[in-house]
């Protein structure tokens, strides 16, 4: 791959928009939710189940009192009226979704279950074993449930931007730019490295760091537009990435 390769950028760069985020589309159903409501509720879910079930592991000694309770806390809230309780005010889809959680376990968990929770039927399915393999790479119990929480939607957040990222240079023929790049996202910005990867791509160094600058802009993006799925208003973006970044390092401390 020639350095002048690199010249344009790799993907079209298309901004969001709010009037459309799965968020905001659920927090405007307000009193009588719609079909759009419930499809864009489900898809937030879908994407952000696994925190909620971490923060359950860590409240609950049974794992199957987890694995019910988190799969009947989505049931219900995709077939009954918990949009009502969607307050725009409140604007972050995270504190709707734990606040409603918590009261949610407070009333169930105490409820002697002759058959599992959902009747068995999976409205949102959830893969619960790979849910189990996630959970034992959290950190050691210095950590409390809340915290788990935020930790694990910051870095679901993260995920799915680079998942994105990485599509993105896929679709365009760039990943092999990608792989080659994607650690200098986490700070691995020596200049051996860049000339490491300079050698391997048969790109000049100073064509990598032109690189590097594009994929990190583009991954700022993505993250962006991931989290403005998830508040109400364009303000508050910046704020949720206050609070991403917080809990992230609360969880190496």
């Amino acid at each position: 791959m020639a350095a002048n390769d690199q010249s344009d950028s790799p993907v079209m760069q298309a901004p969001w928009r709010f009037a459309s985020t799965h968020w905001s589309v659920v927090a405007a159903a307000g009193q009588g939710s719609s079909p759009e409501a419930q499809q864009a509720l489900a898809e937030l879910c879908r994407s952000y189940w696994y925190p909620l079930y971490a923060y359950a592991r860590r409240r609950l000694a049974s794992i199957e009192d987890a694995q019910d309770l988190t799969q009947e806390f989505f049931a219900q809230l995709l077939e009954k009226d918990y949009l009502q309780a969607a307050d725009p005010n409140r604007g972050k889809f995270r504190s709707f979704l734990l606040t409603a959680f918590k009261h949610f376990m407070s009333k169930e968990h105490d409820r002697a279950h002759a058959q599992k929770r959902g009747g068995g039927q999976a409205i949102l399915p959830l893969d619960f074993q790979s849910g189990e393999t996630r959970y034992h790479r959290e950190p050691s119990d210095h950590l409390t449930p809340e915290v788990l929480y935020e930790r694990r939607w910051a870095m679901t957040l993260l995920e799915q931007a680079l998942v994105l990222l990485r599509q993105e240079y896929a679709g365009a023929g760039k990943q092999e730019l990608f792989e080659a790049l994607k650690n200098t996202l986490t700070g691995d910005n020596s200049t051996e490295r860049y000339g490491q990867i300079a050698g391997k791509l048969n790109m000049s160094e100073s064509a990598v760091k032109v690189a590097v600058h594009r994929l990190r802009q583009r991954y700022k993006e993505l993250l962006r537009g991931e989290i403005a799925q998830t508040v109400n208003t364009n303000d508050e973006i910046d704020d949720e990435l206050r609070d991403l970044f917080k809990a992230v390092r609360a969880s190496k401390s």
